[in-house]
C-alpha cells in the first residue's frame, strides 16, 4: 500500500497540511518541524507526487535549457558541461529539475521551445547562446515567457531582456594588446561561427586594439571555423599557408586551441618560439596542453549560477525588472606566449 501524507502526518505528529507545507518548503514552517517531518518521510519511504503538485500549483518546478543546434557538437566543448554545472547547482538548491533541448537544427530547436511554452512543460528557459539572427528570443518575448540569456542579445533592446555575459569586446581587446606588448604585430584571429554574438564581439575587440595601435587589420588573418578541435586544425591550415603568416594567434576557445596546437606540431611549428597563442574560457584541459595555454578565464560556472539566479527571481517576482549581469574575466598567463 502506498504511503500517504496522512501516514507521514501521523508519524510526525503534525497535521497533513503541515506535511504539504514542508514538501513545498514553506517559510511558515519552523526548521525544527521540517526536520521532524522529513525524518518521518524518510522512515516511511514517502516520496511526494510532484506531478500532481505541479497541476495544483500550475508550476512544473522545471527549467528548460536551450543548447546550440547539434548538442552532439556542443558537448564536445567543455564550456557547456561547466555552465550546466553552475545551472544545476542553483536549480537543485531551489528544488528545480532541468529539461535539456535536443534539437539538431534551428527549426527543431524553435519547435521544441514552442512545445515547452505551449505545453506548460517548464516554468522558465535558459538560453545558452546568442545568435545574430535568432528566432527564439523574439518568440519568448512575444509570449511574455520568463527566460534569461547567457550571452548578449543582438538587434534587441537590452532593456527588454535579462542576460548574463562577459565583456567579450574588452576581453579580446585585452589579449590583443597583451600580444602587442610582447612585440607581435602579425596577429591572427581564429573565431567561431560568424553568426554567434560572442564571435562578433571578440572580433570587434581585436580589430579595435589593432586600429588604435595603427596596425592594419589584415583580412587574411581572420578565419572562422566550428568551435571544436577540428575547427582549430582547419584554421591553422588557412593561416600558415599565408606568405607573411601570423606570429601570434587569438583563438576562440580552448578546445579549438587543442586542434591548433596539434596541427602546428604536425607542421613542425613551435609554440611559443614560432607562434604565440592566446585562447578563451580557461577550461580544465587548458592546463593539460603542451605548452600550457595562456587563456582568458571567463568564470563559466558563475555564468550558469548567475543566469539561474536571475531566472528564478524573474519567475517568482511579477514586478521583476530586466537587467544585465556582467561576470568578470581574467587573463591567465601560461606558457603558450612569448
Amino acid at each position: 500500500m502506498a504511503i500517504t501524507i496522512k501516514d507521514v502526518a501521523k508519524r510526525a505528529n503534525v497535521a497533513p497540511s503541515t506535511v504539504s507545507r514542508v514538501v513545498a518548503n514553506s517559510a511558515r514552517i519552523s526548521e525544527k518541524t521540517k526536520v521532524r517531518v522529513r525524518q518521518a518521510m524518510e522512515e516511511l519511504g514517502y516520496h511526494p507526487n510532484f506531478n500532481a503538485r505541479s497541476l495544483a500549483n500550475k508550476s512544473t518546478k522545471t527549467i528548460g535549457i536551450i543548447m546550440p543546434n547539434s548538442a552532439k557538437i556542443a558537448f564536445q566543448n567543455p564550456f557547456f558541461p561547466e555552465v550546466i554545472r553552475g545551472i544545476s547547482m542553483m536549480a537543485h538548491q531551489e528544488g528545480y529539475g532541468l529539461y535539456l533541448s535536443t534539437g539538431q537544427t534551428d527549426d527543431e530547436i524553435l519547435e521544441e521551445v514552442k512545445h515547452m511554452v505551449y505545453g506548460g512543460r517548464v516554468d522558465g528557459i535558459l538560453l545558452l547562446y546568442s545568435r545574430v539572427n535568432d528566432h527564439i528570443m523574439p518568440f519568448l518575448n512575444e509570449q511574455n515567457f520568463p527566460f534569461v540569456l547567457i550571452g548578449r542579445p543582438y538587434n534587441i533592446n537590452e532593456d527588454q531582456i535579462t542576460f548574463v555575459n562577459n565583456d567579450n569586446f574588452k576581453a579580446a581587446k585585452t589579449v590583443t594588446e597583451y600580444l602587442m606588448l610582447l612585440g607581435h604585430e602579425r596577429i591572427g584571429f581564429v573565431g567561431g561561427n560568424l553568426d554567434t554574438v560572442v564571435t562578433y564581439d571578440h572580433m570587434k575587440g581585436y580589430e579595435h586594439a589593432l586600429t588604435y595601435a595603427n596596425i592594419p587589420v589584415v583580412k587574411d588573418y581572420l578565419v572562422h571555423h566550428e568551435e571544436v578541435k577540428e575547427g582549430g586544425q582547419d584554421a591553422v591550415i588557412d593561416l600558415m599557408s599565408i606568405e607573411k603568416r601570423p606570429t601570434a594567434l587569438i583563438v576562440a576557445d580552448d578546445i579549438m586551441t587543442f586542434g591548433v596546437l596539434r596541427m602546428l606540431g604536425d607542421m613542425k611549428i613551435q609554440v611559443p618560439n614560432d607562434v604565440s597563442i592566446v585562447s578563451f574560457n580557461n577550461v580544465m584541459i587548458s592546463e593539460l596542453s603542451s605548452p600550457t595555454m595562456t587563456t582568458v578565464d571567463i568564470n563559466i560556472y558563475e555564468l550558469g549560477l548567475q543566469a539561474t539566479t536571475c531566472l528564478l527571481d524573474k519567475m517568482n517576482d511579477p514586478d521583476y525588472v530586466d537587467k544585465k549581469v556582467i561576470v568578470p574575466h581574467k587573463l591567465i598567463k601560461r606558457q603558450s606566449c612569448k
